[in-house]
C-alpha cells in the first residue's frame, strides 16, 4: 500500500504544481478534484455496463409483473423465476454495484494519502480550501464541511430517488440500493477534507453519468 500511496501523492503533487500559477491556494484542492475525475474516467466502462443493465431491466417490467402475478403466493419460486429471467435477458441485479466496487480501492488509497504523518504536512497535504487544511476533520472546518455535506445530501437524495423510480416496488434490493447513497453523507462528515472532496466529486460524476447514460 505504501508504494501506491507514494505514487498517488506524487501524482497529486504534480497536478497541484501545474495548477499553482493559475489556481494559487486552491491548487491542492483542485488537484484532488482532477485526480478524482481521472479515476472516474478510468472506470467509466463499468458505468456504461451498469446503465445497459438498467435499460434491459426496465424492458423486463411487463414480464416481471406477470411473474409476480403468477407466483404471488410463492415468494421462493418468484425469486427463482425472476433471477432466471434476468440471467436469460442479460440483466444483473448487482450491476448497479460495479462502479462503487471499482472505486473502493481508489477511495481507500485517497484515505491513506491524506493521513497526516509525523511533522508538518507537506505537498498536497499542506494545501487548504478557504483556510481549512485538507487534512482537517468536521469540527476543524465547519463552514466548508457544511457546504460539502449540503451537496452530499442533495446528491444522495437525487440518486436515491432515481434508484427507487428505476426499480419495481417489490424488487428485493430496492430498499438497500435506495439507501446506499446516504452512506456518503456519514462518510463526508467523518473523513478528512481531502477525502470528502474526493467523495463529493465522485458522487457528482455519478449523477452526471446517470443523466447522460440513461437517457
Amino acid at each position: 500500500m505504501s508504494i501506491f500511496v507514494h505514487i498517488a501523492q506524487s501524482a497529486l503533487g504534480g497536478i497541484a504544481a501545474l495548477l499553482t500559477p493559475s489556481a494559487g491556494v486552491f491548487a491542492a484542492a483542485l488537484a484532488v478534484v482532477l485526480f478524482t475525475m481521472a479515476v472516474r474516467l478510468l472506470i467509466s466502462p463499468l458505468s456504461w455496463l451498469q446503465a445497459r443493465s438498467a435499460r434491459r431491466g426496465a424492458a423486463l417490467a411487463p414480464d416481471l409483473a406477470a411473474l409476480r402475478e403468477k407466483h404471488r403466493g410463492d415468494p421462493a419460486t418468484l425469486a427463482t423465476e425472476t433471477l432466471a429471467l434476468q440471467r436469460a435477458r442479460g440483466v444483473s441485479p448487482y450491476a448497479a454495484l460495479l462502479p462503487a466496487l471499482a472505486q473502493a480501492p481508489f477511495f481507500m488509497l485517497m484515505y491513506h494519502v491524506v493521513q497526516p504523518g509525523a511533522g508538518a504536512p507537506t505537498g498536497v497535504l499542506a494545501g487548504q480550501l478557504f483556510g481549512v487544511p485538507l487534512t482537517a476533520h468536521l469540527l476543524s472546518g465547519l463552514p466548508v464541511f457544511a457546504v460539502l455535506l449540503a451537496l452530499t445530501v442533495l446528491l444522495a437524495w437525487w440518486s436515491s430517488r432515481r434508484v427507487r423510480r428505476s426499480m419495481a416496488p417489490d424488487a428485493p434490493l430496492r430498499r438497500v440500493l435506495a439507501g446506499v447513497p446516504y452512506l456518503s453523507v456519514a462518510a463526508v462528515a467523518w473523513l478528512p477534507l481531502a477525502a470528502g472532496l474526493y467523495l463529493v466529486t465522485s458522487t457528482a460524476w455519478t449523477a452526471a453519468e446517470q443523466l447522460i447514460l440513461r437517457r
